[in-house]
């Protein structure tokens, strides 16, 4: 195993991040809730917020589900934002693609580098194993948020900020196969080899 960073953050997604109905949909971060920890499971997450247990939209038991059998949990990286800040400006804030784990690293992390499977040490030394991992492709909203666009961008401009966002850039999904496992900001995180 090779490590790749800290859990930075967790967080929960307490509704979609679109926003209205086509042509007119936008992104809105304001439903990102930061949690203490998160609760995973093989159907996706509950962030511990304040002593309760909040479902993220991604889990499969959420009533509002967006679980789409490959995304119940996602995480990305620190570095990554710096990255998007450098090119799109300050407005990206840590989390703000909707993440449930960030992971604090300097580090470019394609798929190719994470493989198929993370590995989150948990403070008691324990592993839990985060597999099926697959890149979150950046979606049109999330994209003219980025630029800051309130109005459609060019397709020239739209094709140069997805293709940006795109390979791990926005993120990747993951998902839990066993018992449901807690973890916390500050957990080791590894590349399984």
């Amino acid at each position: 195993m090779r490590e790749i960073g800290l859990i930075k953050q967790v967080q929960i997604q307490r509704s979609s991040l679109k926003i209205g109905e086509r042509p007119t949909r936008r992104y809105d971060p304001s439903p990102l809730m930061v949690a203490d920890r998160l609760w995973l499971n093989p159907r996706g997450a509950f962030g511990l917020v304040n002593g309760s247990y909040v479902v993220d939209v991604h889990h499969a038991d959420h009533p509002a589900t967006h679980h789409a059998t490959v995304n119940p949990i996602s995480f990305g990286f620190t570095g990554h934002y710096r990255e998007m800040r450098a090119r799109f400006g300050d407005h990206l804030f840590d989390g703000c693609a909707g993440e449930n784990i960030l992971i604090e690293s300097d580090q470019r992390m394609t798929a190719q580098a994470i493989g198929q499977q993370i590995a989150i040490q948990q403070s008691d030394g324990q592993i839990v194993y985060l597999t099926d991992i697959l890149v979150a492709a950046p979606c049109v909203e999330f994209s003219h948020y980025a630029a800051r666009s309130l109005n459609p961008l060019s397709p020239h401009e739209l094709k140069e900020a997805l293709q940006f966002l795109d390979h791990g850039m926005r993120g990747f999904y993951a998902t839990l196969h066993g018992k449901p496992q807690m973890i916390q900001p500050g957990d080791r995180v590894f590349a399984v080899e």
